[in-house]
């Protein structure tokens, strides 16, 4: 069943679909594919719980080995033999041996990076949907709405589940692009491609002061449009906006050259990765005039970030592999809504505590071989969830 409204530029309809309700038999195998998941789930959050201690630590100690070995540079124009294989550290502004250049628009600007980003008017599909029972059936009931939109990238119609009307061309006139300068230097220092590919702050180029580099192109505001009429895109025009990333000349509109902090290895006059004993890179670049200090602590508070971020992906992903492979005693039960709202509840509590125990043991495994005191009060840390657990039952049982 379909239904149709046209909303001005948002078109929608609804389709409903129905099938049987699934039958026990139906539901236990759906329940046992799930199990395998959530087995799988289960078995990856052991390995990402443990190899992010591993690494959290090994950079940890890396960045104190760095911060105790490198060198800050007198000057940046000079290159001294007595630096060199060394971990050093410098600020300066960028600089690039040529602009950067896009003819087909005749632009230009002096940077590390200039990004071409072009977008297409498009229909746009959207989809919402919810499921309920009736009549002894599934029925699933899903909205369907189309609206036109500015997308980076082409949006394929032909998997919209109504196309006619809704048509966008397979492919765009003017395709993206970023290019790179290939000398970026701070100073008489070269930087390497990893210190260049850190340079990411795209910022979006002001057009103001360019005129229309085409008859068939206009600007408007910080777009060049191939558009009859921008003001009123219809589907398949495009406009085109330009960014750039480490400015590296003083430009009379965008001001002066970036400065960065760099601390990497010197091999004469480039500037490449420092390997440290605990086999973890430095090769740090951030914008800005930085000490030495603030870099490292800047390092740190990455390296935590990251640590705790991983740690909850890991207890998440043994939560909802736990929760998956305890999924079958719910499909046993479903047929008695208050037993199964019990067991619903049971299970979640049961997956919580489960998971809770051991991400911390395996967390203290991973710090066994470098830090085992800490490693122990994690391992005491863990059986707290089941204690608690544990406790709340007795009472229950004596009742």
């Amino acid at each position: 069943f379909q239904q149709f409204s046209d909303t001005g530029s948002r078109k929608e309809h609804v389709k409903i679909t129905s099938e049987p309700k699934p039958g026990f038999l139906e539901r236990l195998s759906e329940t046992s594919g799930g199990m395998l998941i959530g087995l799988v789930t289960f078995l990856l959050a052991f390995y990402l719980l443990f190899t992010n201690e591993g690494r959290a630590l090994r950079t940890a100690k890396s960045l104190d080995e760095g911060l105790s070995l490198v060198v800050p540079l007198d000057s940046i124009h000079s290159i001294s033999q007595q630096n060199e294989g060394r971990l050093v550290h410098l600020a300066g502004a960028l600089s690039t041996s040529k602009p950067l250049f896009d003819p087909s628009y005749g632009l230009s600007i002096q940077a590390v990076k200039l990004k071409r980003n072009v977008e297409m008017y498009q229909w746009v599909e959207y989809e919402d949907s919810k499921e309920y029972e009736e009549d002894g059936e599934i029925k699933k009931e899903t909205k369907y709405s189309y609206n036109t939109e500015w997308k980076s990238e082409v949006v394929n119609s032909r998997n919209f589940d109504r196309e006619i009307g809704h048509k966008n061309p397979s492919a765009m006139a003017v395709e993206s692009f970023t290019v790179v300068s290939p000398n970026v230097q701070v100073g008489s220092f070269v930087l390497s491609k990893g210190l260049v590919d850190k340079i990411d702050d795209f910022k979006q180029l002001s057009l103001s002061h360019l005129e229309d580099p085409h008859a068939d192109v206009t600007r408007r505001e910080d777009y060049f449009y191939h558009s009859d009429n921008p003001r009123r895109p219809e589907v398949g025009d495009l406009r085109v906006s330009f960014f750039y990333a480490g400015l590296s000349g003083d430009d009379p509109h965008l001001g002066s050259a970036d400065k960065v902090t760099v601390i990497a290895r010197q091999r004469g006059d480039q500037l490449v990765p420092y390997h440290t004993k605990s086999g973890d890179v430095l090769e740090i670049l951030y914008p800005g005039d930085l000490s030495v200090e603030e870099v490292f602590q800047k390092e740190h508070e990455s390296n935590t970030m990251k640590t705790w971020a991983l740690r909850a992906a890991g207890w998440l992903s043994m939560f909802v592999g736990i929760s998956l492979m305890t999924r079958i005693f719910y499909t046993l039960v479903d047929w008695f809504p208050v037993v199964r709202d019990l067991v619903n509840v049971g299970l979640k509590a049961f997956a919580v505590c489960v998971a809770s125990s051991l991400s911390l043991l395996t967390i203290s495994v991973g710090w066994l071989f470098y830090r085992p005191l800490w490693a122990l009060l994690l391992a005491l840390l863990s059986i707290v969830p089941i204690l608690v657990a544990r406790s709340r039952v007795l009472p229950k049982k004596q009742q």
